[in-house]
């Protein structure tokens, strides 16, 4: 397997440069032909092996010319785009919060599945097809322990509910913060309140507060990225977290003193995405079915340790390989998959369901 290393959070740009950087290429490739495509990658090492697995074998198969522009995703480049009228990406991956926002200001073109073989689109996981996009990797928000805190052969928290004891488990915490809505410990603090996992949704928010409510005294720090928990786990410094899995994994690939639950682990994805407008969104359509295909993603999951979307992808993987991945059908059984659908719905108010919480957030955060 390749080097352990999470998802798009690896290269945490702020949203002025990465707005600069498209602005940029935008200039380099604005004499782009029909037979070309400008595919966003990620940054880092993991944009490398998007370009292994999926860029330089759908250019072979093709004979499309792709442009690979090694960066994220984030829905503040995609607005700019659509607002100043110059699609600079054809396609790209894009988070789970950032595609929600996309949908709601109607920035995304919609997929043709009419392009995908059959059992490709069945073999798609549950929430992975959408109009707006398709899930490109899973991983997971995952409950991570201190081993010296927590030794073997003494008690050891492994759910939501036992990270919330902080008389049976005392010790430093760290929770994501929900400062975006999209993403908070909203669904963990529910599972800690006695919530079952098939009764989460439709959440309720009060419910959801209150809980919070109980363990905000005991967090040292709310983290807001995927570079800053993995530095608080190299560090040491926590007893308790919630971390990706994939940063989770790399830190104690380094040697951290940490062990990671998959019980009660929330499961997402981020989508392959078309811009509104994007001038080669045919072959963008095309390049999104190649990536799709289960021996495709199979070839991927062994360059870099997040979940396959297709579950036939499973079927072509070493059982080490497959058992490690937070969409393992073993994986899966333990863990919560988050209802981006809930996530989207708009109220009396005219505010969706992300947008309340962000607010909601706010508010509590500072009181």
């Amino acid at each position: 397997m390749g080097i352990l290393i999470n998802r798009r959070r690896l290269i945490q740009a702020s949203s002025a440069v990465a707005v600069s950087a498209l602005t940029a290429s935008a200039g380099r490739l604005s004499a782009q032909t029909a037979g070309q495509l400008r595919v966003l990658t990620y940054g880092g090492q993991v944009g490398k092996q998007v370009i292994d697995a999926y860029v330089t074998p759908f250019e072979a198969e093709t004979g499309i010319e792709v442009i690979p522009i090694t960066q994220d995703f984030e829905f503040p480049q995609l607005e700019l785009m659509q607002k100043s009228n110059s699609i600079t990406v054809d396609v790209g991956p894009m988070g789970h919060g950032a595609a929600l926002q996309a949908v709601e200001k109607g920035y995304l073109e919609k997929i043709d599945y009419s392009l995908f073989k059959k059992e490709d689109v069945e073999g798609l996981l549950p929430n992975v097809k959408q109009d707006f996009g398709v899930g490109f990797i899973f991983y997971s928000l995952n409950l991570v322990y201190n081993t010296k805190k927590y030794p073997a052969g003494k008690p050891r928290p492994g759910n939501w509910p036992e990270f919330w004891d902080v008389k049976k488990y005392p010790g430093v915490r760290y929770l994501v913060s929900g400062q975006y809505g999209n993403e908070g410990p909203w669904e963990e603090a529910l599972l800690a309140d006695g919530v079952s996992p098939d009764k989460i949704y439709p959440m309720d928010i009060d419910r959801v507060f209150a809980s919070l409510d109980k363990i905000k005294p005991h967090i040292r720090r709310w983290w807001t990225s995927g570079s800053e928990i993995q530095q608080l786990m190299l560090s040491g410094s926590g007893d308790l977290m919630q971390s990706y899995d994939g940063r989770a994994v790399y830190s104690i690939a380094q040697g951290a003193p940490l062990e990671m639950s998959r019980h009660q682990a929330k499961l997402t994805c981020d989508y392959w995405v078309i811009p509104k407008n994007s001038p080669n969104a045919h072959n963008a359509q095309k390049f999104i079915e190649f990536v799709t295909r289960a021996e495709n993603q199979a070839a991927f999951a062994k360059l870099y340790p997040e979940g396959p979307t297709n579950k036939n992808a499973f079927k072509l993987l070493p059982e080490e390989i497959g058992r490690s991945l937070p969409s393992h059908p073993s994986n899966v059984e333990q863990a919560l998959l988050l209802n981006g659908d809930w996530y989207m719905e708009v109220g009396s108010d005219g505010l969706s369901n992300m947008q309340r919480l962000a607010q909601r957030w706010s508010d509590w955060v500072l009181r």
